[in-house]
């Protein structure tokens, strides 16, 4: 969690340095005013997958507390062992994210 944290918190003052350096580019011809804004972008997207594990984990170790950890938030059965292997925040077992993805 501290690795997220210092991640968003690393995302969230290159933003604010993009930002503040906007400002700067009145001179700037189309190309340099993309660039930043696709720099921009791309920090603002860093931020926020960061902001996303880290709520994802959050949530994984309140199940933990609770003991339903390793159980599908939809039908209640165990998600196999190698799901959880694999990406140990999952919610959902392969089924239930499978009819999800569907929709």
């Amino acid at each position: 969690m501290r690795r997220l944290n210092g991640e968003i918190h690393t995302a969230e003052e290159a933003v604010s340095g993009l930002m503040r350096d906007s400002g700067d580019g009145a001179g700037d011809d189309q190309a340099d005013t993309g660039t930043k804004n696709i720099a921009r972008e791309h920090e603002l997207a860093l931020a926020a997958n960061a902001r996303e594990m880290l709520d994802q984990t959050e949530r994984a170790l309140g199940r933990l507390d609770a003991g339903t950890y390793g159980l599908c938030e939809n039908c209640g059965r165990p998600i196999g062992k190698a799901r959880m292997q694999a990406f140990p925040r999952a919610t959902l077992c392969v089924e239930c994210k499978q009819r999800q993805e569907r929709r």
